[in-house]
Order: structure tokens, then sequence, then C-alpha cells
């Protein structure tokens, strides 16, 4: 017997949360196609947090306290399809970010002394969410990271003897995630 039923004409039958029944989304960006959703992304960790612990000596004893929460980054996997072009998008994100490419025209410019913000490489990307889904498409589980920024890219790796789907990984921080349920929302952070 599995631990929520045989029987699914039981009253109260739930089917459990299914890893591969989920979509990624980057509230503003487009994929050409007016469509937020990242159709491509092919594995995605969900919101995580470490709450840190103090601890205070007495005597013999140790005594912890719990202390400041901090939220882990999120790894995102993505196929890179030609449309959209995937690798070109997160370029994208990376000068709108602030960053100038060396020896450019503008480097020569007072925009020459811009670097990376947090504003632009927060507003380039948008609230980004990770839903669950449940058999028939509906929302079960969605988080949504608020001032989300990418920390690391990867374009993956290309080799002769490979026939596999290029893939990309990025990295994001965040300052705090929001947990909906489906039913009500559950601020966390």
């Amino acid at each position: 017997m599995s631990f929520w039923t045989d029987d699914a004409s039981q009253a109260g039958f739930t089917e459990p949360k299914r890893k591969f029944r989920f979509k990624v989304e980057f509230t503003d960006w487009d994929d050409g196609q007016g469509s937020s959703v990242l159709w491509y992304a092919k594995t995605a960790t969900k919101p995580s947090f470490t709450i840190a612990a103090g601890e205070h000596k007495y005597l013999n004893y140790t005594f912890y306290y719990p202390g400041t929460l901090s939220w882990n980054e999120v790894e995102i996997t993505m196929v890179d399809p030609t449309t959209p072009d995937v690798a070109t998008k997160l370029w994208e994100f990376l000068t709108k970010s602030g960053w100038i490419v060396p020896g450019s025209p503008s480097a020569g410019s007072k925009e020459a002394f811009s670097t990376i913000s947090k504003d632009m490489a927060v507003s380039g990307l948008g609230a980004v969410n990770i839903t669950q889904l449940d058999a028939n498409g509906k929302e079960i589980e969605k988080w949504t990271m608020h001032n989300a920024f990418v920390t690391d890219v990867k374009f993956g790796d290309l080799a002769y003897g490979d026939d596999e789907l290029t893939e990309l990984s990025l990295t994001l921080r965040y300052d705090w995630a929001m947990l909906n349920d489906g039913q009500h929302a559950v601020v966390t952070g």
C-alpha cells in the first residue's frame, strides 16, 4: 500500500507532487513569442534557506539560539534552442546589468566608468517564478524569488563524440522568496 492510497476513488485522495511537472518564468524575459516561461528549462532547484545558530557557553553547557536567515542560491539548467537563443539572451542580460565590453565604442565615453549594479541586474531579469503543476497543469506550488540576479552562467560544453543537446546553466541569488501553495500565499523571508 502506498503512503497516499491505492484507491483513487477514496475520499480525500491526493496525488503526490511530481518532479517533472514544473515551469520556470522570468517575468521580464520575453522569448520573442510573447512568453516569459522558459519552456526549455530542464532542471531547477527550489528556493531553500539556512538559519545560522548562535552559541552561548555557560559553565559546562553550550546553548544554541537561532540567528539570521540566509536564502541559498537557485540553479537552473536549460537546453539552448536556436529560437530563442538563450546564450544571446544571457549575454543581453549581462549588458543590461551594466557590464560594458572593453574597447567598445561606449567604453571611451562616460559610460566606461559604469559598473554592474543590483538595480540594473534585478530589473534585467524581473521576478523569477518556479512553479510545480498538477496533472491538469494547475499551479499547486509557486515560488517567487524577489530581487533575483544572475551570479554564474555556464554556456555549456562541446564535443564531437556527443550528440546530446547543448545545455546552459545559471545560478541565481535573491533577497527572499515567497511561497504560494495554490490555495493561499505563505510569506517567507
